[in-house]
């Protein structure tokens, strides 16, 4: 990458990056000192190429020992970008856990975590006695062989729609819990089962919740009602497992045209609520 040169105004131009990595040696994406995280590794070899600090903000945040196959961020930077050239000198400076998999030019408007419209997450299980395949033993976790897949999805379809999740979320001072999730479904592939679930946003460890709670259907130890139930909570259910990380991934984020991206920017960063002749909380 070259750096613009000496006495010239710089001008800035925004990158968009399409990500993978798999999470099992990551403290999760946000940097941290002294840790290893996905951020830092990022940052650190892309200040390196680009002979500047860079700073990525990203479309969501993922926990620790969660993977991603189409996270998206971006950053700005006052060098010219040759997009090839800088997948292929990142393939030999990022370590094999994570992979720089698509950079372009955005719009100045761009950004990848204020100007998603959705966000989609699969979370791999198997119910084959033997448990996982070892190839795939970091991103597929084991649930019993009996499991019931139908009681599974009736439970995920009585979450759909616009409600406050806060019985799924683990608590963020003045973040809301509200969100609108759109598809919660499953999918079966003989022993394979994968859950797919996308939201306009997801808080905090909310994913993992769902998933923990209507597996608990699936295994017989609770029903689809008293998934709806927890929808009419205000706080945390200490009744809720968190799935294990490692199951999880974020598959893709989606955004609008680049026309409408102010306009989507603008409404992400307002507080979303319930309107009372909706029902709050309903099923």
């Amino acid at each position: 990458m070259e750096a613009a040169e000496a006495g010239v105004p710089a001008t800035s131009v925004r990158v968009r990056l399409d990500i993978g990595y798999d999470g099992t040696d990551f403290l999760g994406w946000a940097r941290q000192p002294e840790l290893r995280t996905v951020q830092g590794v990022l940052e650190e070899s892309l200040s390196k190429v680009f002979r500047e600090p860079i700073q990525l903000t990203v479309a969501g945040r993922t926990d620790a020992g969660v993977h991603a196959e189409g996270q998206v961020a971006h950053f700005d930077t006052t060098a010219e970008l040759d997009a090839d050239q800088l997948i292929r000198r990142m393939a030999r400076f990022l370590p094999k856990d994570v992979r720089i998999k698509r950079a372009r030019l955005a719009p100045p408007e761009f950004d990848a975590r204020f100007s998603a419209i959705r966000r989609h997450y699969a979370y791999r299980l198997t119910s084959a006695r033997y448990g996982a395949e070892p190839l795939h033993a970091g991103s597929v976790v084991a649930c019993r062989p009996d499991v019931d897949v139908d009681a599974m999805r009736a439970a995920s379809r009585k979450l759909l729609g616009l409600h406050n999740f806060a019985a799924f979320c683990r608590r963020r001072e003045g973040a809301t819990t509200v969100r609108e999730l759109q598809r919660f479904d499953w999918e079966r592939d003989g022993d394979l089962l994968t859950a797919h679930v996308s939201a306009d946003a997801f808080c905090w460890s909310m994913v993992r919740s769902l998933v923990g709670a209507v597996l608990a259907v699936g295994e017989g130890r609770r029903t689809p009602e008293w998934v709806a139930d927890l929808l009419h909570e205000t706080e945390r259910s200490s009744a809720v497992s968190v799935a294990p990380a490692y199951g999880l991934s974020l598959i893709g984020v989606d955004y609008p045209a680049d026309d409408q991206l102010a306009e989507r920017n603008a409404q992400t960063r307002e507080m979303r609520s319930i309107p009372v002749s909706d029902g709050c909380c309903g099923d």
